[in-house]
């Protein structure tokens, strides 16, 4: 059965414009946290050489990643991925893209993203996030606070990740920081890009 997601119907088209000049010709992209399926579904019509391998950590979502991919011959079946257990059950990917998860999750899933990607991105490979971010400690506008304080009150462990702070992180785990593009709703895409050679 598909499940649907308004927020994911309404970027699906602005991400993949941005995706198509991100993401490598070829190759495979590992999706972390797929929900739905919408936007895997979306990404793998539009480009046939890539291989995407959705992964949700939520089992009674697979049915509707399966839904949306039925025909798709470029998609694999769906992953059990918890980003902060370890190892993933995922081998070495070309790209990794991953929309709307880090706030409406604990700050460990968000080292675990970074920590995961380190290990399973080729050298040179992009990670690639979707969602609002603060920047320098501050909102960038009142909707993102407001969305921020509501997530907060959800779950106090859920919140808005200032940029500085992630891309601080994610350069522990040997991703340095690429782009920052700024998209609709007040989202961001922002890239990183693994180290080539350690040190």
């Amino acid at each position: 059965m598909r499940l649907h997601a308004p927020a994911a119907e309404r970027n699906a088209a602005p991400i993949l414009e941005r995706l198509r000049t991100l993401l490598p010709a070829s190759g495979t992209v590992l999706e972390v946290a797929s929900g739905t399926g919408q936007h895997v579904a979306t990404f793998a019509a539009a480009l046939p050489k890539l291989t995407f391998v959705p992964s949700e950590p939520d089992p009674d979502k697979h049915d509707s990643i399966r839904a949306w991919t039925e025909g798709l011959g470029n998609v694999e079946p769906p992953r059990g991925l918890d980003v902060t257990a370890q190892p993933w059950p995922v081998d070495a990917v070309d790209a990794i893209f991953c929309a709307n998860m880090i706030h409406i999750a604990p700050s460990e899933a968000t080292t675990g993203l970074l920590r995961g990607a380190g290990q399973i991105l080729t050298p040179g490979s992009m990670l690639v996030l979707y969602g609002p971010f603060r920047v320098g400690g501050q909102h960038t506008a009142s909707s993102n606070a407001a969305f921020d304080a509501s997530l907060q009150a959800r779950d106090p462990r859920w919140g808005v990740r200032d940029l500085d702070a992630v891309t601080a992180e994610a350069a522990t785990f040997g991703l340095e920081p690429g782009s920052v593009i700024e998209m609709p709703a007040n989202n961001k895409i922002v890239t990183f890009v693994r180290r080539s050679t350690e040190g």
